[in-house]
């Protein structure tokens, strides 16, 4: 439950910094960014138009997409 707040709470951070992660490795597109809370990976689109951020995929960084 700890983990889950914790990852929530990040996830809710994103829209004020949206460009604070690095560009997807999985994706060729600058708006696709790749955030890592400890094991995992959090991938995410920010769409600027609808000032929005998007969660694509959330998955333990050791297994392939």
């Amino acid at each position: 439950m700890k983990f889950k707040n914790e990852l929530k709470e990040s996830i809710n951070l994103l829209p004020d910094h949206p460009l604070k992660y690095r560009k997807s490795i999985y994706f060729d597109d600058e708006n696709i960014r790749d955030m890592t809370y400890k094991k995992y990976t959090i991938i995410y689109r920010i769409k600027p138009i609808k000032n929005e951020i998007e969660i694509l995929r959330i998955f333990n960084r050791n297994k392939p997409i």
